[in-house]
């Protein structure tokens, strides 16, 4: 890697699927306040995601369908008023 490319605070941290429950440790310079135990025994920051490739539906290959019946209704109740 070049040198002084990347910022001071460029360290190591646990990403955590809060979805899946499932963590893995990369590089980032993300701010953050809590800490975590790693398998290694050492203490790194931990970022919480909603969302990684242990949970999304791309890398699963598991959709979630949501309700999509309510969402039309919903719709059509908005503007039913512009079709007459």
């Amino acid at each position: 890697m070049k040198k002084e490319i990347h910022p001071a605070n460029y360290r190591f941290v646990i990403f955590k699927d809060i979805a899946t429950d499932e963590s893995f440790l990369g590089r980032s310079c993300a701010n953050t306040r809590e800490t975590t135990t790693w398998e290694d025994g050492k203490e790194y920051p931990l970022v919480k995601m909603e969302i990684s490739a242990y949970s999304h539906p791309f890398f699963t290959g598991k959709m979630k369908f949501v309700d999509t019946a309510g969402r039309i209704d919903k719709f059509n109740k908005k503007f039913a008023k512009f079709t007459k």
